[in-house]
Protein backbone atom coordinates (compact mmCIF):
# COMPACT_ATOMS: atom_id res chain seq x y z
CA UNK A 1 0.00 0.00 0.00
CA UNK A 2 2.84 2.39 0.88
CA UNK A 3 4.51 1.97 -2.52
CA UNK A 4 1.21 2.48 -4.29
CA UNK A 5 0.58 5.71 -2.39
CA UNK A 6 4.08 7.01 -3.17
CA UNK A 7 3.65 6.20 -6.87
CA UNK A 8 0.26 7.89 -6.94
CA UNK A 9 1.62 11.00 -5.26
CA UNK A 10 4.57 11.17 -7.68
CA UNK A 11 2.31 10.69 -10.70
CA UNK A 12 -0.10 13.27 -9.36
CA UNK A 13 2.62 15.84 -8.82
CA UNK A 14 3.97 15.30 -12.34
CA UNK A 15 0.47 15.63 -13.77
CA UNK A 16 -0.27 18.79 -11.83
CA UNK A 17 2.88 20.50 -13.12
CA UNK A 18 1.73 20.33 -16.73
CA UNK A 19 0.05 23.52 -17.94
CA UNK A 20 -2.24 23.84 -20.96
CA UNK A 21 0.65 25.41 -22.90
CA UNK A 22 2.92 22.45 -22.15
CA UNK A 23 0.21 19.94 -23.06
CA UNK A 24 0.12 21.49 -26.53
CA UNK A 25 3.85 22.10 -26.82
CA UNK A 26 4.20 20.65 -30.36
CA UNK A 27 1.53 22.96 -31.78
CA UNK A 28 2.89 25.94 -29.84
CA UNK A 29 6.45 25.28 -31.01
CA UNK A 30 5.43 25.08 -34.66
CA UNK A 31 3.36 28.26 -34.35
CA UNK A 32 6.08 30.30 -32.62
CA UNK A 33 8.58 29.23 -35.29
CA UNK A 34 6.20 30.33 -38.05
CA UNK A 35 5.74 26.76 -39.34
CA UNK A 36 2.05 27.35 -39.94
CA UNK A 37 1.35 24.29 -42.12
CA UNK A 38 2.89 22.04 -39.48
CA UNK A 39 0.90 23.85 -36.77
CA UNK A 40 -2.28 23.33 -38.79
CA UNK A 41 -1.47 19.63 -39.24
CA UNK A 42 -0.90 19.30 -35.49
CA UNK A 43 -4.37 20.72 -34.83
CA UNK A 44 -5.85 18.29 -37.37
CA UNK A 45 -4.38 15.38 -35.38
CA UNK A 46 -6.34 16.44 -32.29
CA UNK A 47 -9.42 14.27 -32.79
CA UNK A 48 -10.99 15.44 -29.52
CA UNK A 49 -10.34 19.12 -30.18
CA UNK A 50 -13.57 19.85 -32.03
CA UNK A 51 -15.78 18.17 -29.42
CA UNK A 52 -13.96 18.37 -26.09
CA UNK A 53 -14.13 20.91 -23.29
CA UNK A 54 -11.39 22.98 -24.97
CA UNK A 55 -13.13 23.25 -28.33
CA UNK A 56 -13.39 27.05 -28.15
CA UNK A 57 -9.58 27.38 -28.05
CA UNK A 58 -9.29 24.70 -30.74
CA UNK A 59 -11.38 26.72 -33.20
CA UNK A 60 -9.77 30.04 -32.22
CA UNK A 61 -6.34 28.57 -32.97
CA UNK A 62 -7.54 27.12 -36.27
CA UNK A 63 -8.93 30.53 -37.18
CA UNK A 64 -5.64 32.32 -36.50
CA UNK A 65 -3.51 29.77 -38.35
CA UNK A 66 -5.80 29.77 -41.40
CA UNK A 67 -5.89 33.58 -41.51
CA UNK A 68 -2.10 33.86 -41.35
CA UNK A 69 -1.90 31.50 -44.35
CA UNK A 70 -4.28 33.69 -46.36
CA UNK A 71 -7.27 31.35 -46.07
CA UNK A 72 -9.61 34.08 -44.88
CA UNK A 73 -12.88 32.31 -45.72
CA UNK A 74 -11.78 29.12 -43.96
CA UNK A 75 -10.53 31.17 -41.03
CA UNK A 76 -13.93 32.81 -40.62
CA UNK A 77 -15.65 29.42 -40.71
CA UNK A 78 -13.54 28.45 -37.69
CA UNK A 79 -14.18 31.76 -35.91
CA UNK A 80 -17.92 31.44 -36.56
CA UNK A 81 -17.88 28.02 -34.91
CA UNK A 82 -16.01 29.57 -31.97
CA UNK A 83 -18.67 32.29 -31.84
CA UNK A 84 -21.45 29.67 -31.62
CA UNK A 85 -19.63 27.91 -28.79
CA UNK A 86 -19.04 31.13 -26.84
CA UNK A 87 -22.59 32.32 -27.43
CA UNK A 88 -24.07 29.12 -26.00
CA UNK A 89 -25.20 30.06 -22.51
CA UNK A 90 -26.77 26.67 -21.75
CA UNK A 91 -23.87 25.53 -19.62
CA UNK A 92 -23.84 22.17 -17.91
CA UNK A 93 -24.71 23.04 -14.32
CA UNK A 94 -23.75 19.54 -13.14
CA UNK A 95 -20.23 19.98 -14.49
CA UNK A 96 -20.04 23.47 -12.98
CA UNK A 97 -20.94 21.96 -9.61
CA UNK A 98 -18.45 19.13 -10.00
CA UNK A 99 -15.69 21.69 -10.56
CA UNK A 100 -16.06 22.70 -6.91
CA UNK A 101 -15.30 19.12 -5.86
CA UNK A 102 -12.39 18.60 -8.26
CA UNK A 103 -10.97 21.51 -10.27
CA UNK A 104 -12.23 24.07 -12.82
CA UNK A 105 -10.40 22.33 -15.67
CA UNK A 106 -13.14 19.71 -15.97
CA UNK A 107 -15.71 22.20 -17.28
CA UNK A 108 -15.90 23.68 -20.75
CA UNK A 109 -13.77 26.73 -21.47
CA UNK A 110 -15.86 29.70 -22.59
CA UNK A 111 -13.13 32.33 -22.98
CA UNK A 112 -12.06 35.55 -21.35
CA UNK A 113 -14.05 38.68 -22.19
CA UNK A 114 -11.21 40.25 -24.19
CA UNK A 115 -10.65 36.97 -26.06
CA UNK A 116 -14.24 37.00 -27.30
CA UNK A 117 -13.85 40.59 -28.50
CA UNK A 118 -10.65 39.66 -30.34
CA UNK A 119 -12.51 36.79 -32.03
CA UNK A 120 -14.76 39.38 -33.72
CA UNK A 121 -11.71 41.50 -34.54
CA UNK A 122 -10.14 38.66 -36.52
CA UNK A 123 -13.41 37.92 -38.32
CA UNK A 124 -13.89 41.56 -39.30
CA UNK A 125 -10.29 41.79 -40.51
CA UNK A 126 -10.72 38.66 -42.65
CA UNK A 127 -13.84 40.12 -44.25
CA UNK A 128 -12.04 43.38 -45.01
CA UNK A 129 -9.22 41.50 -46.72
CA UNK A 130 -11.81 39.67 -48.85
CA UNK A 131 -13.49 42.96 -49.75
CA UNK A 132 -16.69 42.00 -47.93
CA UNK A 133 -17.41 45.25 -46.15
CA UNK A 134 -21.04 44.49 -45.30
CA UNK A 135 -20.05 41.30 -43.49
CA UNK A 136 -17.37 43.27 -41.62
CA UNK A 137 -20.12 45.64 -40.46
CA UNK A 138 -22.05 42.66 -39.08
CA UNK A 139 -19.03 41.91 -36.91
CA UNK A 140 -19.08 45.57 -35.85
CA UNK A 141 -22.60 45.10 -34.54
CA UNK A 142 -21.61 41.90 -32.76
CA UNK A 143 -18.68 43.72 -31.16
CA UNK A 144 -21.00 46.50 -30.06
CA UNK A 145 -23.31 43.97 -28.36
CA UNK A 146 -20.38 42.37 -26.52
CA UNK A 147 -19.11 45.78 -25.42
CA UNK A 148 -22.51 46.61 -23.93
CA UNK A 149 -22.62 43.24 -22.16
CA UNK A 150 -19.15 43.86 -20.75
CA UNK A 151 -20.11 47.33 -19.53
CA UNK A 152 -23.27 45.99 -17.87
CA UNK A 153 -21.33 43.18 -16.17
CA UNK A 154 -18.95 45.42 -14.22
CA UNK A 155 -20.07 48.51 -12.33
CA UNK A 156 -16.73 49.53 -10.84
CA UNK A 157 -14.97 52.33 -12.72
CA UNK A 158 -11.52 50.80 -12.31
CA UNK A 159 -12.19 47.55 -14.18
CA UNK A 160 -11.61 46.58 -17.79
CA UNK A 161 -15.15 46.95 -19.12
CA UNK A 162 -14.67 49.17 -22.18
CA UNK A 163 -12.37 48.44 -25.11
CA UNK A 164 -10.92 51.44 -26.93
CA UNK A 165 -9.34 49.38 -29.70
CA UNK A 166 -12.61 47.70 -30.63
CA UNK A 167 -14.26 51.13 -30.94
CA UNK A 168 -11.28 52.23 -33.05
CA UNK A 169 -11.65 49.19 -35.30
CA UNK A 170 -15.36 49.88 -35.71
CA UNK A 171 -14.47 53.42 -36.75
CA UNK A 172 -11.95 52.17 -39.32
CA UNK A 173 -14.54 49.80 -40.80
CA UNK A 174 -17.29 52.43 -41.01
CA UNK A 175 -14.69 54.82 -42.43
CA UNK A 176 -13.72 52.33 -45.14
CA UNK A 177 -17.41 52.05 -46.05
CA UNK A 178 -17.62 55.86 -46.30
CA UNK A 179 -20.14 55.92 -43.46
CA UNK A 180 -18.40 58.94 -41.96
CA UNK A 181 -21.17 59.71 -39.47
CA UNK A 182 -20.89 56.34 -37.70
CA UNK A 183 -17.11 56.39 -38.15
CA UNK A 184 -16.93 59.71 -36.30
CA UNK A 185 -19.09 58.34 -33.45
CA UNK A 186 -16.89 55.23 -33.13
CA UNK A 187 -13.67 57.28 -33.23
CA UNK A 188 -15.10 59.65 -30.61
CA UNK A 189 -15.98 56.69 -28.37
CA UNK A 190 -12.48 55.27 -28.84
CA UNK A 191 -10.87 58.59 -27.91
CA UNK A 192 -12.97 58.82 -24.75
CA UNK A 193 -12.06 55.28 -23.62
CA UNK A 194 -8.36 55.78 -24.35
CA UNK A 195 -8.35 59.01 -22.33
CA UNK A 196 -10.57 57.86 -19.43
CA UNK A 197 -9.66 54.16 -19.09
CA UNK A 198 -6.62 53.08 -21.06
CA UNK A 199 -4.43 55.99 -19.98
CA UNK A 200 -5.05 55.17 -16.33
CA UNK A 201 -5.12 51.37 -16.44
CA UNK A 202 -2.55 50.59 -19.17
CA UNK A 203 -0.58 53.85 -19.54
CA UNK A 204 -1.80 53.92 -23.14
CA UNK A 205 -3.13 57.16 -24.59
CA UNK A 206 -4.98 57.69 -27.88
CA UNK A 207 -2.91 57.12 -31.04
CA UNK A 208 -2.16 60.26 -33.05
CA UNK A 209 -3.73 58.66 -36.12
CA UNK A 210 -7.02 58.29 -34.22
CA UNK A 211 -7.03 62.03 -33.53
CA UNK A 212 -6.47 62.81 -37.21
CA UNK A 213 -9.22 60.40 -38.29
CA UNK A 214 -11.64 61.86 -35.74
CA UNK A 215 -11.12 65.36 -37.16
CA UNK A 216 -11.34 64.14 -40.75
CA UNK A 217 -14.64 62.28 -40.26
CA UNK A 218 -16.09 65.25 -38.36
CA UNK A 219 -15.19 67.43 -41.36
CA UNK A 220 -16.60 64.94 -43.90
CA UNK A 221 -19.81 64.57 -41.86
CA UNK A 222 -20.34 68.32 -41.73
CA UNK A 223 -20.02 68.40 -37.93
CA UNK A 224 -18.41 71.83 -37.91
CA UNK A 225 -18.99 72.55 -34.21
CA UNK A 226 -17.54 69.16 -33.24
CA UNK A 227 -14.57 69.76 -35.54
CA UNK A 228 -13.78 73.11 -33.93
CA UNK A 229 -14.21 71.67 -30.42
CA UNK A 230 -11.90 68.70 -31.01
CA UNK A 231 -9.33 70.84 -32.83
CA UNK A 232 -9.16 72.94 -29.67
CA UNK A 233 -9.17 69.95 -27.28
CA UNK A 234 -6.50 68.04 -29.20
CA UNK A 235 -4.40 71.02 -30.23
CA UNK A 236 -4.48 69.99 -33.90
CA UNK A 237 -5.64 71.95 -36.94
CA UNK A 238 -7.25 69.72 -39.57
CA UNK A 239 -5.89 70.04 -43.11
CA UNK A 240 -7.98 68.32 -45.86
CA UNK A 241 -6.01 66.00 -48.16
CA UNK A 242 -5.55 67.15 -51.76
CA UNK A 243 -4.55 63.76 -53.21
CA UNK A 244 -7.14 62.70 -55.83
CA UNK A 245 -5.43 59.62 -57.27
CA UNK A 246 -4.46 58.11 -53.92
CA UNK A 247 -5.82 55.43 -51.67
CA UNK A 248 -5.38 54.74 -47.98
CA UNK A 249 -3.38 51.80 -46.68
CA UNK A 250 -4.31 50.76 -43.16
CA UNK A 251 -1.38 48.65 -41.98
CA UNK A 252 -1.90 46.53 -38.85
CA UNK A 253 1.04 44.96 -37.03
CA UNK A 254 0.54 42.03 -34.66
CA UNK A 255 3.63 42.24 -32.48
CA UNK A 256 4.86 39.27 -30.44
CA UNK A 257 2.74 36.77 -28.54
CA UNK A 258 0.29 37.21 -25.70
CA UNK A 259 0.80 35.76 -22.22
CA UNK A 260 0.26 32.17 -21.18
CA UNK A 261 -1.42 30.98 -18.01
CA UNK A 262 0.48 29.04 -15.38
CA UNK A 263 -0.42 27.76 -11.94
CA UNK A 264 0.67 29.23 -8.64
CA UNK A 265 -0.30 28.31 -5.11
CA UNK A 266 -1.23 30.44 -2.14
CA UNK A 267 -1.08 29.21 1.45
CA UNK A 268 -3.77 30.48 3.81
CA UNK A 269 -3.67 30.28 7.60
CA UNK A 270 -6.97 29.27 9.18
CA UNK A 271 -8.00 31.49 12.10
CA UNK A 272 -11.05 30.80 14.26
CA UNK A 273 -12.67 34.06 15.39
CA UNK A 274 -15.67 35.26 17.37
CA UNK A 275 -19.27 34.58 16.39
CA UNK A 276 -18.62 31.47 14.32
CA UNK A 277 -16.37 33.23 11.80
CA UNK A 278 -13.45 31.35 10.25
CA UNK A 279 -10.95 33.52 8.36
CA UNK A 280 -8.48 32.32 5.75
CA UNK A 281 -5.49 34.69 5.89
CA UNK A 282 -2.40 35.29 3.76
CA UNK A 283 -0.49 38.21 5.34
CA UNK A 284 2.16 38.40 2.57
CA UNK A 285 -0.48 39.27 -0.04
CA UNK A 286 -2.76 41.09 2.38
CA UNK A 287 -5.63 38.67 1.74
CA UNK A 288 -8.31 37.53 4.15
CA UNK A 289 -11.57 35.74 3.46
CA UNK A 290 -14.05 35.35 6.34
CA UNK A 291 -16.65 32.56 6.29
CA UNK A 292 -19.44 32.05 8.82
CA UNK A 293 -19.32 28.44 10.07
CA UNK A 294 -21.12 27.11 13.15
CA UNK A 295 -19.10 25.34 15.86
CA UNK A 296 -20.62 21.95 15.00
CA UNK A 297 -19.89 22.33 11.28
CA UNK A 298 -16.42 23.66 12.06
CA UNK A 299 -15.56 20.54 14.06
CA UNK A 300 -17.23 18.06 11.71
CA UNK A 301 -15.67 19.58 8.60
CA UNK A 302 -12.16 18.84 9.77
CA UNK A 303 -11.07 22.47 9.50
CA UNK A 304 -10.38 22.50 13.24
CA UNK A 305 -7.60 19.97 12.60
CA UNK A 306 -5.89 22.19 10.01
CA UNK A 307 -3.57 25.16 10.50
CA UNK A 308 -3.24 26.13 6.84
CA UNK A 309 -4.70 25.30 3.46
CA UNK A 310 -3.19 25.50 -0.06
CA UNK A 311 -5.15 26.96 -2.96
CA UNK A 312 -4.17 26.69 -6.64
CA UNK A 313 -4.80 29.77 -8.75
CA UNK A 314 -3.98 30.75 -12.37
CA UNK A 315 -1.58 33.54 -13.21
CA UNK A 316 -0.46 35.05 -16.49
CA UNK A 317 3.19 34.88 -17.55
CA UNK A 318 4.33 37.45 -20.10
CA UNK A 319 6.27 36.56 -23.23
CA UNK A 320 8.32 39.78 -23.55
CA UNK A 321 8.57 41.56 -26.89
CA UNK A 322 11.59 41.33 -29.17
CA UNK A 323 10.51 44.30 -31.32
CA UNK A 324 9.21 47.40 -29.57
CA UNK A 325 8.61 49.86 -32.43
CA UNK A 326 8.26 49.97 -36.20
CA UNK A 327 8.00 52.35 -39.15
CA UNK A 328 6.24 52.13 -42.50
CA UNK A 329 7.48 53.93 -45.60
CA UNK A 330 6.19 54.26 -49.14
CA UNK A 331 5.34 56.90 -51.72
CA UNK A 332 8.09 59.13 -50.37
CA UNK A 333 6.59 59.19 -46.87
CA UNK A 334 7.43 57.46 -43.60
CA UNK A 335 5.07 57.03 -40.65
CA UNK A 336 5.50 55.33 -37.26
CA UNK A 337 3.34 52.37 -36.25
CA UNK A 338 1.26 53.46 -33.26
CA UNK A 339 0.29 51.24 -30.33
CA UNK A 340 -3.48 50.74 -30.27
CA UNK A 341 -3.99 47.64 -28.10
CA UNK A 342 -1.89 46.02 -25.38
CA UNK A 343 -3.43 42.56 -25.12
CA UNK A 344 -0.78 41.47 -22.62
CA UNK A 345 -1.73 44.27 -20.20
CA UNK A 346 -5.46 43.65 -20.67
CA UNK A 347 -5.02 39.95 -19.86
CA UNK A 348 -3.23 40.72 -16.59
CA UNK A 349 -5.81 43.37 -15.70
CA UNK A 350 -8.77 41.09 -16.48
CA UNK A 351 -7.48 38.35 -14.19
CA UNK A 352 -6.64 40.84 -11.44
CA UNK A 353 -10.15 42.31 -11.64
CA UNK A 354 -11.71 39.00 -10.67
CA UNK A 355 -8.92 37.69 -8.45
CA UNK A 356 -10.85 38.01 -5.19
CA UNK A 357 -13.87 36.25 -6.69
CA UNK A 358 -11.71 33.42 -8.04
CA UNK A 359 -9.84 33.04 -4.75
CA UNK A 360 -13.13 32.86 -2.86
CA UNK A 361 -14.36 30.12 -5.21
CA UNK A 362 -11.05 28.28 -4.86
CA UNK A 363 -11.22 28.37 -1.06
CA UNK A 364 -14.76 27.03 -1.20
CA UNK A 365 -13.60 24.24 -3.50
CA UNK A 366 -10.71 23.25 -1.24
CA UNK A 367 -12.89 23.50 1.84
CA UNK A 368 -15.49 21.14 0.36
CA UNK A 369 -12.81 18.64 -0.60
CA UNK A 370 -11.18 18.78 2.84
CA UNK A 371 -14.53 18.26 4.54
CA UNK A 372 -15.24 15.22 2.38
CA UNK A 373 -11.76 13.85 3.02
CA UNK A 374 -12.12 14.23 6.80
CA UNK A 375 -15.45 12.39 6.92
CA UNK A 376 -14.16 9.53 4.76
CA UNK A 377 -11.01 9.24 6.88
CA UNK A 378 -13.14 8.87 10.02
CA UNK A 379 -14.94 5.88 8.49
CA UNK A 380 -12.02 4.27 6.64
CA UNK A 381 -8.42 5.31 7.21
CA UNK A 382 -7.00 3.78 4.01
CA UNK A 383 -9.80 5.19 1.88
CA UNK A 384 -9.29 8.56 3.51
CA UNK A 385 -5.58 8.45 2.66
CA UNK A 386 -6.43 7.65 -0.95
CA UNK A 387 -8.94 10.51 -1.05
CA UNK A 388 -6.26 12.82 0.31
CA UNK A 389 -4.05 11.88 -2.65
CA UNK A 390 -6.92 12.54 -5.04
CA UNK A 391 -7.40 15.96 -3.45
CA UNK A 392 -3.71 16.77 -3.86
CA UNK A 393 -3.79 15.71 -7.51
CA UNK A 394 -7.00 17.54 -8.39
CA UNK A 395 -6.17 20.84 -6.67
CA UNK A 396 -5.10 22.50 -9.89
CA UNK A 397 -5.69 25.88 -11.47
CA UNK A 398 -7.26 26.35 -14.88
CA UNK A 399 -4.35 27.33 -17.14
CA UNK A 400 -6.31 27.46 -20.40
CA UNK A 401 -6.26 30.59 -22.55
CA UNK A 402 -6.05 31.66 -26.20
CA UNK A 403 -2.29 31.55 -26.69
CA UNK A 404 -1.98 32.51 -30.37
CA UNK A 405 -3.07 36.11 -29.76
CA UNK A 406 -0.44 38.82 -30.27
CA UNK A 407 1.15 40.67 -27.37
CA UNK A 408 0.27 44.08 -28.84
CA UNK A 409 -1.40 45.57 -31.91
CA UNK A 410 -0.02 48.62 -33.73
CA UNK A 411 -1.37 50.40 -36.78
CA UNK A 412 -0.69 53.19 -39.26
CA UNK A 413 -2.55 54.89 -42.10
CA UNK A 414 -0.51 55.79 -45.18
CA UNK A 415 -1.71 57.50 -48.37
CA UNK A 416 -0.26 55.92 -51.51
CA UNK A 417 -0.68 56.36 -55.28
CA UNK A 418 -3.07 54.06 -57.11
CA UNK A 419 -1.70 50.76 -58.39
CA UNK A 420 0.89 48.26 -57.25
CA UNK A 421 3.21 49.73 -54.64
CA UNK A 422 6.19 48.45 -52.65
CA UNK A 423 6.34 49.55 -49.04
CA UNK A 424 9.08 49.08 -46.46
CA UNK A 425 8.20 47.84 -43.01
CA UNK A 426 11.00 48.15 -40.44
CA UNK A 427 10.81 46.67 -36.94
CA UNK A 428 13.18 47.80 -34.22
CA UNK A 429 14.26 45.95 -31.09
CA UNK A 430 16.87 46.60 -28.45
CA UNK A 431 19.51 44.69 -30.37
CA UNK A 432 17.95 44.05 -33.75
CA UNK A 433 16.49 45.87 -36.73
CA UNK A 434 14.62 44.02 -39.46
CA UNK A 435 13.40 45.46 -42.77
CA UNK A 436 10.72 43.84 -44.93
CA UNK A 437 9.70 44.82 -48.48
CA UNK A 438 5.96 44.25 -49.00
CA UNK A 439 3.98 44.55 -52.22
CA UNK A 440 0.46 46.04 -51.95
CA UNK A 441 -2.28 46.87 -54.45
CA UNK A 442 -3.84 50.29 -53.86
CA UNK A 443 -7.24 51.34 -55.18
CA UNK A 444 -7.81 55.09 -55.34
CA UNK A 445 -10.34 56.67 -53.00
CA UNK A 446 -10.51 53.36 -51.10
CA UNK A 447 -9.14 51.93 -47.87
CA UNK A 448 -6.82 48.97 -48.41
CA UNK A 449 -5.81 46.64 -45.56
CA UNK A 450 -2.56 44.82 -44.84
CA UNK A 451 -1.47 42.90 -41.75
CA UNK A 452 1.91 41.67 -40.61
CA UNK A 453 2.62 39.29 -37.72
CA UNK A 454 5.93 39.22 -35.84
CA UNK A 455 5.91 35.97 -33.88
CA UNK A 456 9.31 36.72 -32.33
CA UNK A 457 9.01 36.80 -28.54
CA UNK A 458 11.21 36.23 -25.54
CA UNK A 459 10.34 32.94 -23.84
CA UNK A 460 8.22 33.05 -20.72
CA UNK A 461 10.67 32.66 -17.83
CA UNK A 462 8.55 29.97 -16.19
CA UNK A 463 9.75 27.41 -18.75
CA UNK A 464 13.50 27.83 -18.24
Amino acid sequence: MGRVIICLIFAGLCFSCVSYYQRNIRFNTYFVQGQLKEAEDELAKDKKGAKGKNKLIYYLNKGVVASMQGNYAGSNDHFEEAYRIADNHHRNLLNEGLSFLTNPKIVEYYGEEFELLMMHYYKALNYLKMGQSEEALVECRRMDIRLKQLSDKYKSENKYKRDAFIHLLMGIIYDANKDYNNAFIAYRNALEVYQADYQKMFNLGPPEQLKQDLLRTAYLSGFNEELVRFEKDLGIKYQPSLGKDEGDLVFIWHDGLGPVKEEWSINFSIIRGEGGVVTFVNPELGLNFPFAISNDNYESSGLSKLEFIRVAFPKYVERPLVYESATLSGGGKEVPLQLAQDINAIAFKSLKDRMLLELGKSLLRVGLKKAAEYKIRQENGNLGAAFSIVNAITEQADTRNWQTLPHSIYYARLKLPEGKQTISFTTKGRQDLKKQEISVEIKKNSTNFQTFSSLDAMPALIYY
